[in-house]
């Protein structure tokens, strides 16, 4: 058996082999003693240019009509890996900006809605994403970096402008939990509605067939 590797699964891989680059840098005691945030710098950059390959593959999937199981089975796992990963090294390299709680909120989000459309796939419809949920992935990358970046730096003094940081790093996050939660309500009352119309047509057709079937044994003569 031939399985499809091109480049948009490359890509896609790619963000997969960043994952452990970018818990080795947020843990990593290389960076000790460094003054000039090389630590957050290094991390907030592998971890933008893994989310950029995230819309990056799927795009050229399309456009180069290279859409394969290969890459729909290792496009969500890379997605649900980059998000773990960030969160859970987040927990313990900026704990009074990340406590545990929310790093459980979203990646379970990210699980369950992951669990819905195996559902709905099985069922023989699809859950499609929504603007919500691209307007999550865009609050993610922004609270991730700027999280990583608040590690080192309270404030930005660009001039006479003071950029705080800190500040948009502990309100992206917010957002981000609050997003994680509508979304994931969002996604279960658009899957319960096509889960319930699939239950009535389902029932419709025993229904007939059951009808049919009794019209069909009255025609039958008796012996």
């Amino acid at each position: 058996m031939c399985i499809a590797v091109n480049l948009p699964n490359y890509i896609t891989s790619i963000r997969i082999f960043s994952v452990p680059f970018l818990i080795w840098v947020l843990a990593t005691d290389v960076f000790r003693g460094r003054t000039h945030g090389e630590q957050e710098l290094a991390a907030s950059t592998i971890f933008i240019l893994a989310s950029i390959t995230d819309g990056l593959d799927g795009y050229l999937a399309r456009r180069r009509q290279q859409v394969t199981t290969l890459g729909m089975l290792l496009d969500p796992l890379a997605d649900k890996l980059l998000i773990a990963a960030a969160f859970v090294s987040l927990v313990q390299y900026t704990p009074w900006i990340v406590p545990a709680w929310m790093a459980v909120v979203i990646i379970g989000r990210e699980f369950l809605v992951s669990g819905l459309r195996a559902i709905a796939a099985q069922e023989g419809f699809t859950i499609q994403a929504s603007d919500l949920g691209k307007f999550k992935m865009l609050v993610q990358i922004v609270s991730v970096v700027a999280v990583i970046l608040a590690h080192r730096w309270t404030y930005w003094h660009l001039g006479g402008f003071v950029f705080p940081v800190e500040g948009v790093a502990r309100t992206a996050i917010w957002l981000m939990v609050v997003l994680s939660l509508v979304s994931a309500a969002h996604y279960f009352i658009a899957f319960w509605a096509k889960i319930d119309k699939t239950a009535i047509r389902r029932r419709q057709r025993r229904r007939r067939v059951f009808v049919l079937n009794r019209r069909k044994d009255k025609d039958v003569p008796a012996i």
